[in-house]
């Protein structure tokens, strides 16, 4: 079963059609917008700081999203696919951005929109990633622009694929009732 709980008399919010996986944890300061999936073991921890996800955002399995107390909060924007185990913690992530299996990215990171974080990349604290980017390596450093093809055809492609697999497992979605959790 789910764990999804208030803290500090703030509780997660979500929008219409999410999937919850029935071991995701979801506590406290979270807003997710439509068409989301949180997947098995990731774990949504809003508790020392706030954690805002926009619309079509798949968050894989053994992923981690927390922010730092009293400083840094999490901002996810739309159509955005974040890898198996990876480590989102107090960044920003703009709209259609792929964070690569195992990735890291680190406190006052700034990832810019159409952009891809490699498979186990480090993003260091305070680094901005262009638009258009790939990202990899440890430290993450600049591999190349992104072609525009590779934008629809990877990054977009990947989020409109998670949309089908959420819809696999309607039956065991742990999102709760969104008429009584829906973002206003």
């Amino acid at each position: 079963m789910a764990t999804i709980l208030p803290v500090e008399g703030k509780s997660p919010r979500f929008g219409n059609n999410c999937f919850v996986a029935p071991n995701a944890t979801i506590v406290g300061d979270v807003t997710i917008g439509d068409n989301c999936s949180i997947w098995f073991n990731a774990v949504v921890r809003g508790d020392v700081n706030s954690i805002t996800i926009g619309s079509k955002v798949n968050i894989q399995d053994g992923v981690i999203i927390h922010g730092t107390y009293q400083k840094t909060s999490v901002h996810i924007g739309g159509c955005v696919s974040i890898g198996h185990n990876a480590i989102v913690h107090g960044c920003i992530i703009h709209d259609h951005v792929l964070v690569g299996m195992g990735a890291i990215i680190m406190d006052n990171a700034e990832i810019g929109r159409n952009s891809i974080i490699a498979a186990g990349a480090v993003v260091r604290e305070g680094t901005k990633v262009e638009s258009g980017t790939i990202y990899g390596g440890i430290p993450a450093r600049k591999i190349k622009d992104i072609p525009p093809d590779l934008i629809s055809g990877q990054i977009d492609r990947i989020a409109n694929h998670y949309l089908i697999y959420a819809g696999w497992f309607e039956d065991a979605n742990e999102a709760p009732n969104v008429a009584s959790t829906q973002i206003p």
